[in-house]
Parts: C-alpha cells; structure tokens; sequence
C-alpha cells in the first residue's frame, strides 16, 4: 500500500471513530432511541466502506503480488485467507 493509500484509510478510519464516540455520547445524553439507530446504521455503512476500500488495496497488491510471483503455495495461502474472510462475513 502507497503511504496516501494508507494516510486515507486511517483518515476514514479516525471518522469512524469520532462518529462512534458520537453515537456514545447521545446514549450517555438519553437521545431518541431511532436517532442513535440511525446513527448506528451510519458507522456500519461507513466501515463497509473502509471494509471495501481494505479488500481492494490487498487484491491490488497482496493477491496480485502472489499471482505474479508464480509461487503456488503462496496464491493457495491468499486464496485461502479470502475464502475465511468471506465465510467469517456470512456468519
């Protein structure tokens, strides 16, 4: 990953953050149960996002790395890594 591929993915992920203590933070004040449901929707449709903009840095690199590099076990390895990490999404 280049060093602004990562510096942007930090960013988004320090925007998560910030709008999770939010969310905490109207819990702590008693806010109207939808809003903070609304707000929950929010930081989970945001980390998809980070989720995505994550998967696709590791195919651009990791995944294509192991392809070119012509090792078998390796392409097997990140493969394999892929294959867990979608069925650990579908539980």
């Amino acid at each position: 990953m280049t060093k602004p591929d990562i510096s942007r993915i930090v960013n988004r992920l320090r925007r998560i953050e910030g709008q999770v203590r939010g969310v905490a933070q109207m819990v702590e004040d008693d806010r109207y149960c939808i809003d903070i449901l609304t707000q929950v929707q929010a930081v989970k449709a945001a980390l998809g996002r980070a989720e995505s903009e994550i998967l696709k840095r590791h195919a651009g690199c990791c995944v294509a790395e192991a392809i070119a590099s012509g090792d078998a076990e390796e392409q097997k390895q990140k493969f394999s890594e892929l294959i867990d990490l979608f069925e650990k999404a579908k539980r």
